[in-house]
């Protein structure tokens, strides 16, 4: 975490119950933590892509809301980090749980039967989300945050581990991929809490491009939203492979050299032996 020595800007004090190694109102007055902030732009932009192309292709809504929930997480976190005051952490923290519990749903319920509504499962997603919820804003103990977070993650990997062992084994390079970046940035978001001083001290000594390479908390945002936004994709094409869809990967980019967005298109599906249009 961030040393208590840190400039005061727009927003004025710090409220949060967490301050990251970022120096405060470094490169703006108007953004407490710039780098933080603005790398949330993966966790914001190509979710909405991904959802408008899931109702194009007339997915199911899980899947939609999977997408949009991942925007909402990157939204929260733009403006906690942005301003590093406690309503705007929760906006941060609690929808990282909400969209995982969506995330759990869409991965148990890949092989039912199509818009099949399973209410044993959401009755105990939303009952754990509403338990969290008010532990934590009794107890604002980030710790209990995380473990409860990295629940839900182990909860996703296993179940990632399965299909691709013993179900879907050619969906090895995507699901592992997700699984890769992911950890990665949890390797660099531990570096970025344990070595901040160090990290902190080196910055001043660089150039400032070099500095930048080192906010290791904006490269967590960047690595762990491709690695949700990869995990996304491949619970879709695990869900659209058990309906008998034939879903493929394709990378579109914006007009005059925008973003590019991986997403999966459903062209066809098979059905009694028959390829219809999807």
């Amino acid at each position: 975490m961030a040393p208590a020595a840190d400039r005061e800007g727009y927003w004025g004090p710090t409220t949060s119950t967490l301050d990251w190694c970022e120096e405060n109102y470094a490169v703006t007055w108007y953004i407490a933590e710039f780098w933080n902030t603005v790398s949330n732009l993966i966790m914001i932009i190509p979710p909405i892509f991904g959802a408008i192309q899931s109702v194009r292709d007339g997915l199911e809504k899980r899947y939609i809301a999977s997408y949009l929930a991942l925007t909402v997480v990157g939204m929260g976190s733009w403006c906690f980090h942005m301003t590093l005051k406690y309503e705007m952490q929760l906006l941060d923290e609690l929808p990282m749980i909400y969209s995982c519990c969506i995330f759990v749903y869409c991965m148990f319920e890949c092989f039912k039967m199509k818009n099949s509504v399973n209410y044993h499962l959401l009755f105990i997603l939303v009952l754990f989300s509403l338990i969290v919820t008010t532990v934590y804003l009794k107890v604002k103990e980030p710790i209990f945050h995380q473990v409860m977070y990295g629940m839900l993650v182990f909860t996703l990997v296993l179940r990632s581990i399965y299909i691709v062992t013993w179900v879907y084994p050619w969906l090895r390079g995507l699901g592992y991929t997700s699984l890769g970046i992911f950890l990665l940035g949890f390797l660099l978001w531990n570096i970025d809490n344990i070595f901040c001083d160090s990290l902190r001290n080196f910055r001043k000594k660089m150039p400032p491009i070099i500095g930048v390479a080192t906010q290791f908390h904006a490269w967590w945002h960047i690595l762990t939203g491709l690695g949700s936004y990869l995990h996304i994709l491949f619970s879709l094409y695990t869900r659209t492979l058990y309906l008998r869809y034939r879903p493929k990967v394709k990378v579109s980019s914006l007009p005059r050299g925008g973003c590019a967005c991986v997403y999966a298109r459903v062209h066809e599906y098979v059905e009694g032996g028959t390829v219809l249009r999807g």
